[in-house]
């Protein structure tokens, strides 16, 4: 690839029904003030959290990482596969060696002290390095430098005790927003004991849990030149991953609440675009909050109008996208200049061609 740069864009208009995926700290779903209107809020955090366990329960790449308090323990496994005969302390012992001399520092109950992001790569190299008892500090360092694992790529990791262990994120996702105001609502439940006595009356146990419904906006990108170079420019690799990638911000949702509301929805629609100036977001196209002319219309369709306006409008300050598709879930709706796809399967597909040209 050329020192060119790409970005790929993603903007999706989602809709949730009565549902409390991603709450505070006191239960209530998360929320913000945009437009002087109380929306609905899904941080950034939850989302990835949901992209990266969709990576691991439906992808087909090795290379992914895990993050964690308990790396020492999860390396110390990967000793003893490559020398059984060790003791489980022993290879523990191997493990927090290994770390320290790295620059991580580990706790007295063999934990890490901060999360530590470790790619599948990165682990088998360093546990090749423990069993031979390679304490050298640079070449340690350079393992975890190195084969950098896809999750790690696109949303980085940060070391506090070596910045030289940083890596830098290559996407970028937005904390999701409704396009409309929301006010939250409270589910009052009881569970009833199913071996009370017939003349005992009153519910086990009772609560409230708050919920809300909402029509999101929901917007990432990649910096597909960083990327590549992330992932050593191999071409294969890194279609593979962003496929995999849109896919996963397509049909992942965070865990919160779902099996008391099952909100189990699909985008109702989606953008996609490759520019070569910048990433654009579509939000400021909610800033004047979404209101349905009848009552009973729902927040859909005027969103999806909002966004694909959005996208003619912002081209007044930005170069005009290099291509765009486009998916719908219903009819009705067209986009100027961009390629409609009739499955998420098509898409990927047309996007895998470009980036196979482009990269």
């Amino acid at each position: 690839m050329s020192k060119e740069k790409l970005f790929l864009d993603i903007h999706v208009i989602q809709t949730l029904p009565p549902s409390n995926i991603n709450r505070d700290d006191t239960g209530s779903p998360k929320t913000a003030v945009y437009g002087g209107v109380r929306r609905a809020r899904v941080s950034s955090q939850s989302w990835k959290k949901a992209i990266r366990d969709y990576f691991k329960e439906n992808g087909n790449l090795s290379n992914v990482g895990v993050r964690s308090l308990d790396v020492v323990n999860f390396l110390a496994e990967k000793i003893r596969e490559l020398k059984p005969e060790l003791s489980l302390e022993d290879a523990v012992n191997k493990s927090v060696k290994t770390f320290n001399a790295a620059g991580i520092s580990t706790t007295k109950d063999n934990r890490v002290k901060a999360l530590f992001f470790l790619g599948k790569e990165q682990a088998d190299n360093l546990a090749k390095e423990a069993v031979k008892d390679n304490l050298d500090k640079k070449a340690l360092q350079e393992i975890l430098n190195s084969n950098i694992a896809i999750d790690i790529a696109l949303f980085g990791r940060m070391v506090a005790d070596d910045a030289s262990l940083n890596e830098d994120a290559s996407a970028q996702i937005a904390h999701a927003i409704s396009t409309h105001g929301v006010q939250s609502e409270f589910d009052f439940y009881t569970a009833l004991d199913d071996l009370s006595k017939e003349d005992q009356s009153g519910a086990g146990m009772l609560g409230t849990i708050e919920y809300n419904s909402s029509t999101l906006y929901r917007y990432g990108n990649v910096a597909l030149h960083e990327f590549y170079r992330q992932l050593n420019e191999n071409k294969g690799q890194t279609i593979e991953a962003i496929k995999l990638f849109v896919e996963a911000f397509l049909n992942s949702l965070p865990t919160g609440k779902m099996n008391s509301f099952a909100n189990q929805t699909v985008p109702a629609s989606v953008v996609i675009s490759l520019r070569k100036d910048r990433p654009v977001s579509f939000v400021s196209a909610f800033e004047s909050a979404v209101k349905t002319k009848l009552s009973q219309e729902g927040y859909i369709n005027e969103s999806i109008e909002a966004m694909f306006k959005e996208h003619k409008n912002v081209q007044r300050f930005v170069e005009k996208p290099e291509i765009s598709f486009y998916l719908n879930l219903s009819e009705g709706h067209s986009l100027e200049g961009a390629k409609e796809e009739l499955s998420l399967s098509n898409l990927l597909n047309d996007l895998g061609a470009e980036l196979n040209n482009r990269l």
